[in-house]
């Protein structure tokens, strides 16, 4: 029998396992939209690692798709508002993609296990990006007053001189995104 056909099977390794990360008011950052997006993440990531072998990598694209949805929304945001085009939110954005497409092409060859542990992985990695890049970019599109159905800035005057290549968080600050007196200590 080769490893492919073994790897489909269940195991105690493949075998759908509790959602790494059920959704709860700490991954709430106040932005309706925003945070529908994620509690929708939160759900479909649950249905991944629920999945039985059966319906894992269909699961899996449906995540997928949605997850492009969900960072393409978040990077046009970060356009309107002043951000770089590849600044290292929207970086990180390109490179979660870039694996989980690779997961799925992996979990077409039969590496459901792979799949399933990118999904426990994909948890964690969510929490801390709520926590750090997206609660950075919501405080700077309400520090514009920057309407997510419209797209409208009701601050103009609040928009970055220079176009933000952080994340727009103080953990992440480049020499166009830090305060002056931070960039010349």
């Amino acid at each position: 029998m080769s490893n492919a056909s073994t790897s489909t099977n269940s195991s105690p390794s493949t075998a759908p396992q509790h959602s790494p990360m059920p959704w709860s008011a700490e991954l709430s950052l106040e932005m309706p939209q925003m945070d529908a997006t994620h509690e929708e993440f939160v759900e479909l990531l649950g249905a991944v690692v629920q999945a039985p072998d059966a319906s894992l990598l269909t699961q899996w694209a449906l995540l997928i798709d949605h997850t492009q949805e969900h960072f393409d929304r978040e990077d046009r945001w970060m356009e309107a508002t002043g951000y770089a085009s590849g600044n290292c939110h929207a970086t990180q954005h390109n490179v979660i993609l870039q694996v989980m497409r690779e997961g799925g092409k992996r979990g077409l060859q039969g590496e459901l296990d792979l799949v399933r542990q990118m999904a426990h992985e994909l948890g964690l990695w969510f929490a801390n990006h709520v926590h750090s890049m997206d609660a950075a970019l919501c405080l700077h599109l309400r520090s514009v007053g920057f309407d997510v159905d419209s797209g409208t800035i009701g601050l103009p005057e609040a928009l970055p001189q220079a176009h933000l290549h952080g994340c727009g968080g103080d953990s992440c600050a480049s020499p166009a995104t830090a305060p002056a007196e931070a960039v010349g200590s």
